[in-house]
């Protein structure tokens, strides 16, 4: 089943976040979302997430796990058992819940961390835990609200790599809001470009490019100028 909106309008009393938004999702592709600072891209994956509902408009979607700007670890978990924790909510024992989150470990790259609790590991490490939680909900459609947004810029650039290898491993339907154009280029198989506030959308790119990218490849160079140049001029318009 495909992800779509259609339409989409949301205000919270006096202050319109989208407006008239309509945007496509296939089965298992990445879908990034890009546009400024309050133009409703955290209200649309909640939306999506059926957190809240639109004033207008319709969503037609499967169900959505929503992995927020930050990790939202628990302290006093360790690793594995902040992995398990959407198992957990959903019935399954301690037990259960660790073994199924253990399976996973050597392929997110947190073998030999299962005990350590969040304070102990490195930002990726925790995004990779937050991701894996995000992942075992078991939900066809994944939104993922500025996942690397808090990251240094190294490590950025390792987790967009890993969540691209991640996501061949693990296909699934993903929104990806980010406001880093670069980002969404290197991840996105389309690009949906917001304007400010009320969020509209201005421009849809798709992205026909093989996998792996690298930011260097000119076909990524040029999809980055053109997004922001399409934002740029919105927001002068």
């Amino acid at each position: 089943m495909d992800l779509e909106l259609t339409s989409v309008r949301k205000a919270y009393g006096q202050v319109v976040a989208l407006d008239g938004v309509t945007l496509r999702a296939r089965a298992n592709e990445t879908v990034a979302v890009v546009g400024p600072s309050g133009c409703g891209k955290s209200t649309l994956l909640e939306l999506v997430c059926r957190l809240t509902e639109p004033d207008a408009g319709t969503i037609s979607a499967p169900k959505a796990a929503l992995m927020p700007q930050r990790d939202g670890l628990l302290p006093w978990l360790s690793a594995l058992d902040n992995a398990g924790l959407a198992l957990r909510a959903s019935g399954a024992s301690k037990r259960d819940a660790r073994a199924a989150a253990h399976e996973h470990f050597e392929a997110f790259g947190l073998t030999g961390f299962e005990r350590a609790r969040p304070a102990e590991l490195s930002g990726g490490m925790r995004q990779r835990v937050a991701f894996l939680r995000t992942l075992l909900a078991g939900r066809p459609v994944l939104c993922l609200d500025e996942p690397f947004g808090a990251l240094d810029a190294l490590t950025r650039s390792q987790m967009q790599r890993w969540l691209a290898d991640a996501l061949l491993q693990e296909p699934r339907t993903v929104l990806l809001v980010t406001h880093d154009v670069e980002e969404a280029a290197l991840l996105a198989d389309r690009i949906v470009l917001l304007s400010p506030r009320p969020g509209r959308v201005v421009e849809t790119i798709e992205v026909d490019l093989p996998r792996p990218r690298a930011r260097t490849d000119l076909a990524i160079v040029e999809l980055r100028e053109r997004a922001l140049t399409a934002i740029e001029q919105k927001e002068l318009a």
